[in-house]
């Protein structure tokens, strides 16, 4: 291009006063996409870099589906979230209910997922359910052997 035709692309856009100086430049705020860490995060991203899913369309399915509720309503994949919100997610692995302590939006190591969550999930209680035990190698049980073990487990 000429110079004569810079300057008269740079009269017809000129540069606003607020971004004429470098002091003028507004200091980035922390909710900026640039920063470090957002203010808040889609959900369907969020549970991917929570590894609570293994892809985003696998996150997103089980928002729509009803399976993934933030603070005790459904919650759709665009949903924002936030540091402090309590999810609940029907995962593969059961029911998971998580607090929300970090952001992150793309997925990342095991070690720093586990950082974005405090896990509320409740233990699972042990089964009662007495174990039927065989001597190893006694191969396989017998009519009489199986009816033992279904009394034992308390079948018949």
């Amino acid at each position: 291009m000429r110079s004569a035709d810079m300057r008269s692309k740079a009269s017809r856009f000129p540069i606003p006063s607020c971004l004429s100086g470098s002091d003028r430049i507004p200091p980035m705020s922390s909710d900026t996409p640039g920063s470090g860490t957002p203010a808040t995060v889609r959900l369907d991203k969020w549970l991917i870099a929570a590894r609570m899913f293994k892809t985003r369309p696998l996150a997103q399915e089980a928002c729509d589906g009803g399976h993934v509720t933030v603070n005790d309503r459904a919650a759709a994949p665009a949903r924002a979230v936030k540091s402090g919100d309590i999810v609940v997610a029907l995962t593969h692995s059961g029911k998971k209910i998580l607090r929300i302590t970090g952001l992150e939006e793309k997925r990342g190591p095991a070690a720093h997922a586990r950082t974005l969550y405090d896990d509320l999930t409740p233990p699972t209680p042990p089964s009662e359910e007495p174990v039927a035990l065989r001597g190893r190698g006694a191969g396989r049980p017998t009519k009489r052997d199986r009816r033992l073990i279904d009394r034992t487990r308390g079948l018949e």
